[in-house]
């Protein structure tokens, strides 16, 4: 017979906040967002933590570079989705870690014989339009130019003529030495009134470059989550336990920050595995792992070595695993018990091992019931597949706007990585059955305006709750379970919503 436990499985949708004291100090602008993203010694700073509890689900429809981009922008993170071919996914990392870097090295340059032509199909390749003119044409050559948009006129200038009869040639140009601090770079370029600082070495040679829109797009997103001393972005990525041995050599040579394993159930000997590998081969390469529901779940990806863990199957809005394969918990009780298991493990071992709550939040309030039942951060998929910078297309369907959102279970992502079940040679693309549907969601425009209207909720619930902190939430915070009847009191009812009448 099996075991069969007494607990009810619970949904967000079931619980309510109990509101706590409000002191002088529970303003939203003293409200701390901050959190570990990875596992670390008790008393001790993580390696890596996020400004905000957000990170964005490894999935095609959510996470490619340009959202990784905009997220990171705004203090959390991205896992740039692994349903694609490595080097694909590298790439897309590249493009990530190159967006803002400070001292960046130049992956844009010409020699002065080649031709506007050349320099049209380069800008069309990697859609930088500062162009750095080498002896060689190499990044690091001796600098005999720059070149940009401003020298040259597209439909007056011929597309042969020269890079050296358009460039501004190195003796006009003002540059840094190899040595200089960011900031001592920044004050040059705005003191010369720069859109772009070449740093050379004594003999001529470019070593990197350094741009105004780094400086302006840092002081336009005081959350950013950078490195603290190259200043690139963090980005993760998504890996699976068929192919992580060739994977994740190219995601660490592309410059990712963390990996995740990417399962609907991680409770298996392939992700010890790989988790084992991982920690041998690239011992200073976070890597979380999932996803789990219960403390059997987190302790066994906990001794495996995993530096946070991912909670919940089944509760994602395109998720459909509880229906073909019947397993899966209520996503708050996953939560709930995963967290007293860390806690457990945290209190016996030392080492604190952040989790992730990924999936079942509908409402903004659910992601702070989330955090206040335990979890460290949160994993959302539908949430940023509404926006413009996610991958899904836009789309008009019945007079409304809506972007495509597909689950990583679906036929159509293709994604037989991620439901490892040993088989040694699968049909390379073939799904058995879907655990995902192909769907669409409310288009909701550019990310920073609905993201900083969540965070707003956010703080504004947590000082109700009298917490400026996610931990002082965790520790001190109340909730209740609601009925039926209480969901329906909660919200406007026995009116008539103007929105909905019609006025004669």
């Amino acid at each position: 017979m099996a075991i069969i436990t007494s607990e009810i499985s619970h949904t967000f949708g079931e619980y309510l906040l109990i509101p706590g004291l409000t002191t002088r100090d529970c303003t939203p602008d003293n409200i701390c967002l901050r959190t570990p993203l990875v596992k670390h010694k008790k008393g001790e700073e993580p390696s890596l933590h996020l400004n905000i509890p957000f990170v964005s689900a490894i999935m095609q429809a959510v996470s490619d570079d340009r959202l990784a981009i905009a997220l990171a922008q705004n203090g959390g993170l991205s896992f740039i989705y692994g349903s694609q071919p490595i080097e694909d996914e590298a790439e897309m990392v590249r493009r990530v870690k190159k967006f803002k870097a400070g001292f960046v090295q130049s992956d844009s340059n010409l020699t002065p014989d080649h031709t506007l032509q050349d320099a049209l199909d380069l800008i069309k390749r990697t859609g930088h339009s500062t162009i750095a003119v080498t002896d060689d044409g190499k990044p690091n050559g001796k600098l005999l130019g720059m070149l940009t948009t401003r020298d040259y006129r597209i439909g007056v200038t011929p597309f042969d003529t020269k890079v050296r009869d358009m460039m501004t040639p190195f003796d006009k140009l003002t540059t840094g030495y190899e040595g200089i601090t960011l900031s001592e770079a920044n004050d040059v370029i705005w003191d010369a009134k720069l859109n772009t600082l070449p740093i050379i070495n004594k003999s001529d040679h470019l070593c990197s470059l350094v741009f105004r829109k780094d400086y302006d797009s840092h002081h336009a997103n005081p959350n950013e989550l950078s490195d603290k001393e190259t200043k690139t972005l963090l980005v993760g990525a998504g890996i699976n336990t068929r192919d992580y041995k060739e994977r994740v050599p190219a995601l660490v040579k592309a410059g990712v920050d963390v990996v995740c394993l990417d399962s609907s159930d991680g409770f298996s000997e392939w992700q010890a595995d790989a988790l084992k590998w991982v920690k041998s081969n690239y011992p200073d390469l976070p890597i979380g792992a999932g996803n789990v529901v219960d403390a059997d779940g987190f302790n066994y990806l906990a001794a495996a070595g995993a530096d946070f863990i991912k909670v919940g199957i089944g509760g994602g809005s395109i998720c459909i695993t509880r229906e073909q394969k019947g397993i899966g918990r209520g996503q708050a009780t996953s939560v709930i018990d995963v967290a007293a298991a860390r806690d457990k493990w945290l209190e016996e071992k030392g080492e604190y091992i952040p989790i992730c709550s990924d999936g079942g939040l509908v409402h903004d309030y659910h992601m702070v019931l989330a955090l206040a039942m335990g979890a460290d951060f949160l994993m959302m998929g539908r949430y940023f597949a509404r926006f413009d910078e996610s991958p899904g297309r836009l789309l008009k369907i019945n007079g409304n706007y809506v972007k495509e959102y597909w689950g990583e279970g679906s036929n159509r992502a293709k994604n037989w990585q991620r439901y490892d079940d040993g088989d040694k040679a699968p049909v390379l693309g073939q799904m058995k059955f879907e655990e995902g549907v192909d769907s669409y969601v409310p288009y909701a425009g550019e990310m920073k305006d609905s993201l900083e209207s969540t965070i707003n909720k956010i703080k504004a619930t947590m000082c109700s709750c009298g917490s400026t902190t996610l931990e002082h939430l965790r520790k001190h915070s109340k909730v209740t379970v609601v009925s039926q009847t209480s969901i329906t009191e909660g919200g406007a009812h026995d009116v008539i919503l103007k929105s909905s009448a019609k006025v004669d």
